[in-house]
């Protein structure tokens, strides 16, 4: 008898938070509704989404659900060692405490997180972050669940690109209304 891991999301609960996506202009709000939604469908520990600054080369917590203000003061480096990240893959860490490629271990430690699944929150082929999934005890992942995790982080990306233009746009109307009328002529 082989053993089948039970899926988190189905269809309600997909449907339910891919709706919230599209529905949401403010994107720390969704983002803190994204990862409590995520860890109660899951029943996990907690949840946290990470972007790239890309001038900086460095990773940054912008909400999490279910992590001490502790952890989240760890700064996450960004290494070559995190390949995944980089190639806009998932990864799975059964022991993460215990990784070679964890940087902040004795943090994981006292946090209590045994687990870790992270998945790039991807627009195109720009990674713009993590959506990190934290388990307090080792868990096997249905293909389905990683998968829709997936689907839900790249739908975030979309909102997360979406929200700079729409920023940058607004910024150029206040530099068109600026100007004088006779410049404006044949735009």
């Amino acid at each position: 008898m082989t053993f089948e891991p039970e899926r988190k999301i189905g269809l309600p609960q997909f449907r339910a938070i891919s709706h919230a996506i599209s529905r949401y202009e403010d994107v720390t709000m969704l983002g803190h509704h994204l990862v409590e939604s995520i860890c109660i469908s899951f029943e996990i520990k907690a949840a946290s989404i990470l972007l790239f600054d890309d001038r900086e080369k460095q990773l940054f917590n912008v909400c999490s659900h279910g992590l001490s203000e502790e952890y989240n003061r760890v700064v996450p480096e960004f290494s070559d060692m995190f390949r995944e990240f980089t190639q806009g893959r998932w990864v799975y860490f059964e022991d993460f405490a215990n990784d070679s490629r964890v940087t902040n271990r004795e943090a994981v430690k006292k946090e209590g997180i045994v687990s870790m699944l992270s998945v790039p929150i991807k627009r195109s082929d720009n990674i713009l972050g993590l959506l990190k999934l934290y388990n307090s005890e080792h868990w096997i992942l249905h293909d389905d669940d990683i998968m829709s995790v997936a689907v839900l982080a790249e739908q975030y990306g979309l909102v997360i690109e979406n929200n700079g233009l729409q920023n940058f746009l607004n910024e150029v109307k206040v530099a068109m209304g600026s100007l004088p009328l006779r410049k404006l002529k044949g735009l």
